[in-house]
Parts: C-alpha cells; structure tokens; sequence
C-alpha cells in the first residue's frame, strides 16, 4: 500500500539504514560523472545523509498534534486570526528540487485559539516532506480545520519552484499562488475578500 501523504510518519515498505543511503548518494555521485573519493566530496554522502534529514523532518511529526494545545480565555474574542507571510522551504515530489514560498493562514475561532508559533508550525511540517504545492496548501488547512473545528479556515500560499526555474522551461520571476477556503470564507464572500485584502496589503507592520 502506498504511504498516505497525511500520516504522521509514513514509511518505505522496506526501511534502509544509513548505510544503504550513503550507498545510493555515492552512486548518484558517479552516475553524474564524478569520483565520490576525491576530497571534496567523501564526506558528500554523510552530508547529504543530515541535510535530507532536515529538509524531511516533517515526516517525523503528527502535524495536528502539534495543534492540540489551544487556549479558552480569550474574552470572547471571535474576529479574524491571521499569520501572514510565513516563510517555507519544501521539495517538489517529482524532482526532489526546491519550492521556496511564504503562506498566509487565517481562521475564525470557536471559542479556543490555538498559539500563533503553531500555525507557524503547522505550516513547516507540512512543507518538510515531498509536496506539490496545491496539497501543501489543502493539508495546512484541513488539520486546522479538524484540530481546532473554526468557524472557517483561509490559507493562502504563494512560491516559487525551481523545477521551473532550473530545468524544462527554465523560467524565473513567476510564482504560483494557491489557496484554501473553508467554512464562513468558502460561504462568505465579505469574509473572504478581509482575508485576501490583508494578503495583497503591503504592510509589513
């Protein structure tokens, strides 16, 4: 059974050690015409072992666990939650090359809100692991909307991917621009046109 994208931790059928990976980067290494015995790059496949670990640490979280702490006292505050301008980095599933973007994610609490460094999180968990962007963009969502159960939830998310920049068309200054709405801003159109102002306004204040 294919690994479900959504899960807290999927895993290869069949898990490799650290081993077998510096195996396969030393292959790669030749495979493009290098020798992985030089200097420069012996160590290369150790490297390459801790920064993938890093760039998809996000398979090692349960992204709505991260969300479970959320605060009552709130005087009854109900308006707009909004974290603009959250900067990601994330790896295209069909070239492993980067996707460097910034996320906008707003809610409308039901009584609890949830710390605003965990929307942060939220946003970076989903992006350390293989993405398209219009997933990214749903799962941010969706776990917000399951975990804190808003009146709405609103993610928007604009990058630029290097698998366009780099190769095929090789085009550079274009950025894809993605979104999410649910609840009161998929059914209102007041409500939506708030968030989406506050994601085109300038300030940076």
């Amino acid at each position: 059974m294919p690994a479900d994208p959504n899960s807290a931790a999927p895993r290869s059928p069949v898990p490799i050690d650290d081993s077998e990976a510096k195996r396969a980067f030393r292959d790669i290494l030749r495979w493009i015409g290098e020798d992985p015995d030089r200097d420069g790059l012996k160590d290369t496949p150790a490297r390459m072992i801790r920064a993938y670990r890093e760039y998809f640490a996000g398979y090692e979280t349960d992204p709505e666990e991260a969300l479970r702490t959320t605060f009552a006292e709130v005087d009854g505050y109900d308006e707009m939650i909004v974290l603009r301008g959250v900067t990601f980095e994330s790896h295209c599933e069909h070239h492993l090359a980067p996707i460097v973007g910034r996320a906008w994610v707003g809610y409308l609490p039901d009584r609890r809100v949830v710390g605003i460094s965990k929307l942060a999180r939220i946003v970076d968990i989903y992006a350390r692991r293989l993405q398209i962007q219009e997933r990214l963009t749903a799962q941010i969502a969706n776990a917000i909307e399951s975990v804190l159960k808003p009146r709405g939830v609103a993610v928007v998310v604009k990058a630029t991917h290097h698998c366009m920049m780099s190769r095929g068309v090789r085009r550079h200054g274009a950025d894809l621009v993605t979104s999410r709405m649910l609840g009161v801003f998929r059914d209102q159109p007041i409500t939506r046109s708030e968030f989406l102002a506050l994601v085109d306004s300038k300030s940076e204040s």
